[in-house]
This record gives structure tokens, C-alpha cells and sequence, in this order.
């Protein structure tokens, strides 16, 4: 049986838990195809597993079969398809969300080769190499969903994006403006000059403005950061508004009925269609990619630990192979 590398975990803790292995090459089953992995994405969902989800309730906490392989977002070649597929063909370039939310049946993304269905991917911009196209799928497709399918962005609405340097928040900020929206961005001060790139016609650091004094009458509020403060938005909000959470927070739900403020989420999911929309913004040039860094495939471990020190801008991806693409980012 061909192999290939890998890397997993055989048990949950800190980054060093995750090792590089040589393990069987998979086969692609009917409806999946092969894809020889050239970058993979990073994600939070990847160190909660690795930590054992240790985020949240024991109880609440899901089971996921060791050793296991992290990673949804890829992007990489098609080497094989298996029955019945016939939109893809060997030697297609894809990147996508791979099924996600699945865990014990996850995308496995951290390895040379791993499978998908064919209907959750889409083909790669041309514009884009291979690192910068696996940092969009699944920070991309949030943003897409949340901006798109839960919230159903109106033009003209004021939009308040906290968190909007990192990965759903920059995706977020952009495709509130591809919906004509008025974006106010919330980072801190060091990612000005990336978030006015990108767009926003108002940028707070929060390290030194208490947005909650700054700013009324927003229409929308797309929280990317959560927590125990969420609710001081409360303010920001106008009557009526709507607060769409990405990561759980407190946001005085009591106190925000009585201010007519709704709740709009909900779990991305992976979407082969809605990743061929953002792959046409981005060949458009309406969407770009922020990179915060890069590893190699061996350095999985260390690629965790800089994730987990926060003050991301974009995206953290792991180079599995060199990029052929000769795309302009990828030099």
C-alpha cells in the first residue's frame, strides 16, 4: 500500500502532541477523489480537538477516535477520483472545506494526500497559489455564510465587525462591502493599515477606544471575538439590530429582547458551490487573502503555538508541498 506523511496525535494536550508520520496513502471511496495536499489551513476547531475540547463542558464535549489528523481547509491536486465522480479529473487544482463539521470522519488535511467529497470543493483561483487559496475555506465560508444565508446583509447597512483582522473577520469585512455596506473594523492598532486596505470606512483600536462610547446606531454587529464582555455592544446596536456571534459570548440576551436586538448565526458547513462564489470574488479581485504566517507540514507543533498566542492578521497555513503554480504569491 503506497504511504505517505502525516501528522496526528495519539493523545490530547499541548502542541507538542502533534507528531509527523508515515502512514497508509488513502483511496478515494464513491462520490470522493484524491487530492494530493499542497497547503492546509489552520483553524480553531483544529487545536480544540488537539486539546480535547477542553473549551467547553466535559459533558458537551464530542468523542474522536486517536490517532487522529487535524485539518478541513486544503488546497491541493486532484490524483484520483473514485466511482460516480465526474465533475473532477485528475489534475485539477481544488481547495475547500473538507467535511466539516464532521470530527471522527474529519478532512484530515495535515498529510501529503487525503480524500474529500467531490461536492465540497471547488477549483482554485488562478490568481492564487496554493498557501494563500487553503487560508480561505473555512474562515471564508463563515464570513459567506454568515454575511450571505443568516444574516441576508441588506445595502446601506452599518456594520460593525469586532475581531476584523483575523481570519472570519477579514473575510467578513469584505463581503460586507461587496454588499454595499457601511463597515466600521475593531482591532487593535497594529492592523490598521491592513484593515484600511481591505475597506472599512472606519477603524477602532480597541486598545486604546472603548468602541461602546464611539459608536451608535449600528444596524449589524458580526462578532468574531465573543466572551464574557460581548454584551458592552449593546449600546452600539440601534433598536432592532442584530448581533451575529461566531464564537459564543454573554450578551445580556434579556436586556437585548428588550432592545428588539435578534441573534442571527450558525455553524459553517462545508460548500462546494459556495467556495466556487468566493473563488470568483477572488480571481475578481473583490476578496483577498491576509497571510499571518507560514509553516512547513514538519512544524505542525509550532504553527499551533503561534495560533495560540493570538493577534492573528489572516490566516496561519502549512506548506505540504511546493507550490508548481507559479502564481505572482507564490514567489
Amino acid at each position: 500500500m503506497p504511504a505517505m506523511k502525516a501528522v496526528r496525535m495519539h493523545r490530547t494536550g499541548e502542541p507538542g502532541v502533534l507528531a509527523l508520520e508515515v502512514v497508509p496513502r488513502p483511496e478515494p471511496g464513491p462520490g470522493d477523489v484524491l487530492v494530493r495536499v499542497h497547503a492546509a489551513g489552520l483553524n480553531p476547531p483544529d487545536w480544540y480537538a488537539r486539546r480535547g475540547f477542553s473549551n467547553i463542558p466535559e459533558e458537551l464535549r464530542p468523542a474522536f477516535p486517536l490517532p487522529y489528523t487535524p485539518g478541513s481547509d486544503i488546497s491541493g491536486v486532484v490524483v484520483a477520483v473514485g466511482h460516480g465522480v465526474t465533475e473532477w479529473q485528475e489534475g485539477d487544482e481544488v481547495f475547500g472545506l473538507v467535511r466539516f463539521p464532521s470530527l471522527g470522519n474529519g478532512g484530515r488535511g495535515y498529510a501529503e494526500y487525503t480524500t474529500s467529497p467531490a461536492s465540497h470543493l471547488a477549483r482554485k483561483p488562478g490568481n492564487l497559489d496554493h498557501v494563500r487559496a487553503a487560508a480561505v475555506p473555512m474562515a471564508g465560508l463563515t464570513a459567506y455564510q454568515y454575511v450571505f444565508d443568516h444574516i441576508k446583509l441588506d445595502e446601506g447597512r452599518r456594520v460593525l465587525v469586532n475581531g476584523a483582522a483575523g481570519g472570519v473577520g477579514h473575510f467578513a469585512v469584505q463581503l460586507a462591502k461587496v454588499r454595499g455596506a457601511y463597515v466600521i473594523g475593531v482591532a487593535s492598532g497594529r492592523h490598521e493599515t491592513f484593515l484600511r486596505d481591505l475597506g472599512v470606512d472606519e477603524f477602532l483600536d480597541y486598545t486604546t477606544t472603548r468602541v461602546e462610547d464611539e459608536v451608535r446606531d449600528v444596524d449589524v454587529l458580526i462578532d468574531t471575538v465573543g466572551g464574557p464582555d460581548g454584551h458592552r455592544f449593546l449600546p452600539v446596536l440601534r433598536p432592532g439590530g442584530v448581533i451575529s456571534p461566531v464564537f459564543h459570548g454573554e450578551y445580556h440576551r434579556e436586556r437585548a429582547a428588550e432592545l428588539g436586538i435578534t441573534f442571527r448565526s450558525g455553524q459553517v458547513h462545508s460548500d462546494g458551490e459556495q467556495m466556487a462564489e468566493l473563488g470568483r470574488l477572488l480571481e475578481k479581485g473583490r476578496l483577498r487573502v491576509g497571510l499571518d504566517s507560514v509553516f512547513p507540514l514538519a512544524e505542525a507543533a509550532k504553527a499551533h503555538e503561534r495560533a495560540e498566542r493570538g493577534h492573528i492578521q489572516g490566516k496561519i497555513v502549512l506548506r505540504v508541498a511546493p507550490d508548481q503554480t507559479g502564481s505572482p504569491a507564490s514567489r
